[in-house]
């Protein structure tokens, strides 16, 4: 298996899971909604295409996620006045505390995940995932937009 990209990339992953919620278990909060969150902050409101493309989740996922966000009153939506089809997203005051509070322990995270490799491999194993991910990024059911 260990020699198996995809298994080693995936079992990565399910490690950064477990130390992303050791790290931020006060917080109530899991990666997704992480990321979903501080889209919001960094880009404002959006639209519910626009975010999943922004995170790189189907907009099926994004939608479930953005309910859940939404009964914590950490996001609300409203229909677009231009485009009543259209449902925007925004960071509500409750969810920006929430982002703030949570960084310094989703770093933590993001640090013990690769901690185990010396400064400069660190780096160099992240130019080489996002090597991957923006010659691979075309593939799959839902891209995201590299920026």
């Amino acid at each position: 298996m260990l020699e198996r990209p995809g298994f080693l990339i995936r079992r990565l992953h399910q490690i950064h899971c477990a130390l992303f919620l050791e790290e931020t278990r006060d917080f109530n909060i899991t990666p997704v909604q992480y990321s979903l969150l501080t889209t919001l902050a960094d880009r404002g409101e959006l639209d519910q295409v626009g975010l999943a493309t922004e995170i790189g989740l189907e907009r099926t996922s994004v939608a479930e996620v953005i309910h859940r966000l939404e009964v914590r009153e950490l996001v609300s939506r409203r229909r677009s006045e231009s485009d009543r089809r259209v449902k925007l997203v925004k960071l509500e005051r409750k969810g920006r505390a929430l982002v703030k509070r949570v960084d310094a322990a989703a770093q933590r995270a993001h640090d013990r995940t690769i901690d185990a490799l010396p400064e400069p491999e660190r780096a160099a194993l992240m130019s080489q995932l996002v090597r991957l991910v923006e010659a691979n990024n075309d593939k799959g059911k839902a891209p995201f937009r590299m920026s």
